[in-house]
């Protein structure tokens, strides 16, 4: 680079003081030469009272030089030496002005014992957790509100939003949930299989297929799957909007959001978790009869003359059931987060992972208690 063109200084006294008079290209491919010229300038006028930064001289400055140079300025106001710029051009000033030195402090550490710090992180979570539960009462309380509202008043009612996610979720989803339970079916029934023999029980793997996928892994890996799909979707869908600001442009238009965005969403959810759960079911069961027939010697009209004995109608509603609960919860769950994105894309992709991983988690906390109801009840 040409030596005449980098960032240059020379310093002239004066009846104030110092005039330190800049020159050069003070840009980010000099970083190295602007540092130690601003760090010069420090120098330079240090031990006086008053300074003038002469800036006529410079050619190009960018932000990184503009940085700098305030940087060095705000350190002599530091020092007790009244700094000032001069000559400038406008464009020189407005660069300055906009872009001018910041110093970050590093946040405080934590003192104290590392337990009470680690109780604490614990308190603050428990606390967290139940602030998330508020909202999520408040948030169903206004989609109750909203649906009631499309009930009393019909023409309100957005049946077009609804269908077209529904085909969003149920309709394209459809695919990777009846390969991934067909896979598991089929595990499941070569893993059965292979520990039964040895107790000459094979026939049995018709009652561990039916009873598990049915009343549990069916519904399970459907929610689990819609919960990393279709509300991660739905997250990042809100989110953008509400980066975009397009959520604030609908409440000036007078629309509420609650009712344009959100009620579709967890209606749709609520309304194609038991459809997907159903073409689960079966689609399990279809690997588990295919496994049966190759490991098991027990042929299809077997299997489905054995599963009937097996089940019962219970069984079959159990996991059915669940669905629509599950679908409630994942949709409550991706829109709260989605709407608490910031306007960064950081927070964007943080909310994204909450809701998947609390979606995920909610979902087998409701399996788990309708287990427990469920064996309360008998059913």
């Amino acid at each position: 680079m040409d030596v005449a063109q980098g960032p240059t200084f020379s310093s002239e006294p004066s009846d104030e003081g110092v005039r330190l008079k800049l020159a050069g290209h003070w840009t980010l491919d000099a970083c190295a030469d602007i540092e130690e010229g601003a760090q010069a300038l420090v120098d330079a006028g240090a031990g006086v009272k008053h300074a003038i930064l002469d800036l006529a001289g410079v050619q190009r400055m960018d932000t990184a030089g503009a940085w700098l140079i305030d940087g060095a300025r705000q350190q002599l106001d530091a020092k007790g030496v009244s700094a000032d710029f001069a000559g400038g051009r406008p464009e020189i000033d407005i660069l300055l002005k906009e872009a001018h030195f910041r110093s970050f402090e590093q946040p405080p550490g934590r003192k104290g014992l590392y337990i009470v710090t680690l109780l604490a992180d614990v308190g603050e979570s428990v606390v967290a957790s139940g602030r998330d539960v508020y909202r999520g009462v408040e948030f169903l309380g206004e989609v109750v509100a909203s649906i009631g509202k499309s009930v009393i008043q019909p023409a309100h009612f957005r049946g077009t939003a609804l269908v077209a996610q529904i085909e969003t979720i149920a309709l394209r989803g459809v695919p990777i949930i009846v390969l991934i339970n067909f896979l598991v079916g089929a595990i499941v029934a070569q893993q059965g299989i292979f520990q039964l023999r040895r107790f000459g029980a094979t026939i049995l793997v018709v009652d561990l297929i039916g009873i598990l996928i049915l009343r549990e892994l069916g519904v399970l890996l459907t929610a689990i799957m819609i919960s990393g799909r279709s509300g991660s979707a739905i997250t990042a869908e809100l989110g953008s909007m509400k980066m975009r600001e397009e959520i604030d442009a609908l409440i000036v238009m007078g629309l509420r959001p609650i009712d344009v965005l959100i009620a579709p969403r967890i209606l749709a959810l609520i309304l194609s978790l038991p459809l997907l759960t159903f073409l689960a079911d079966m689609a399990a069961l279809a690997g588990g009869m295919l496994v049966s027939w190759l490991y098991g010697g027990i042929t299809p009209k077997s299997f489905v003359a054995l599963l009937p004995e097996a089940i019962a109608l219970r069984t079959f509603l159990s996991g059915l059931i669940k669905a629509p609960f599950m679908g409630l919860i994942i949709g409550l769950i991706a829109c709260m987060e989605g709407l608490a994105v910031a306007g960064s894309a950081e927070s964007l992709g943080r909310q994204v992972t909450a809701s998947v991983v609390k979606s995920i988690f909610m979902v087998i906390v409701v399996d788990g208690l309708f287990a427990v109801f469920f064996a309360t009840i008998r059913f």
